[in-house]
């Protein structure tokens, strides 16, 4: 088989690879800002690869199609579709009965898209599902924080001493008046007090629980220098 360096759809391919590189790091940076484990680097990795993938089946095998053989690009392209939910699946996790890293999930999943949109000759329907994955994790994350939910449950942001079982007391105190805990997440953090660390709590009341003011409660315990309210979320 003889070796064309430089095809005649060299420069398509290379333009709807930049394409991909771009708008994958788009939606990449979108979860760098947000401190995800799976940032820019990743979300163009992942872009880029089925970008690439999908090049390679629409002009990759051009040069063995004759009347004994047939291309199907789409082939490739349904491979790309089950193989990322294995990426998707590795930044999903579960402590405690909460969930966390589906939206990573998710965008990892609409990236792999985009870069297969951009690979098959689609760049502005890529960056038009960009433009709406944006608009998905700002404006109707701020419109689903600001509807009322039934639940009773409160999260708040707890930034306490490190290293004092201040945690232990904060578990022990908001147990007593019978509540449920589920850590979410913490990191550590440094202010005027020294090191901290700040734990995200989510408290269940169950039956019979003293449903009066948690808030200072969680203020008045040693160590504890800062509780805020706190919003839970699953990315």
């Amino acid at each position: 088989m003889e070796i064309d360096f430089v095809s005649d759809t060299l420069l398509t391919e290379t333009v709807l690879l930049l394409c991909a590189f771009v708008l994958s790091g788009m939606v990449g940076l979108e979860r760098e800002l947000r401190n995800k484990s799976a940032g820019a680097r990743t979300h163009i990795l992942v872009g880029l690869g089925s970008a690439l993938f999908t090049l390679v089946s629409a002009y990759g095998f051009t040069r063995v199609i004759g009347s004994d053989v047939v291309l199907d690009p789409s082939r490739i392209a349904a491979q790309i579709v089950s193989g990322i939910g294995f990426i998707g699946a590795g930044v999903i996790f579960v402590r405690q009965n909460i969930v966390s890293g589906l939206t990573t999930a998710g965008s990892v999943w609409v990236t792999a898209a985009v870069g297969m949109a951009c690979g098959a000759g689609m760049p502005l329907t890529a960056a038009v599902t960009v433009a709406l994955y944006l608009l998905a994790t700002t404006l109707v994350t701020l419109v689903m924080r600001r509807i009322p939910r039934a639940s009773r449950d409160r999260i708040y942001a707890v930034r306490y001493a490190d290293g004092k079982g201040v945690l232990r007391q904060v578990l022990r105190t908001v147990s007593e008046r019978g509540f449920e805990v589920a850590l979410s997440h913490t990191r550590r953090a440094e202010g005027p007090d020294g090191p901290a660390v700040v734990a995200t709590l989510r408290f269940t009341p169950q039956k019979g629980a003293d449903d009066g003011d948690l808030f200072e409660a969680l203020s008045e315990i040693p160590g504890v220098f800062n509780v805020e309210a706190a919003h839970e979320e699953n990315d």
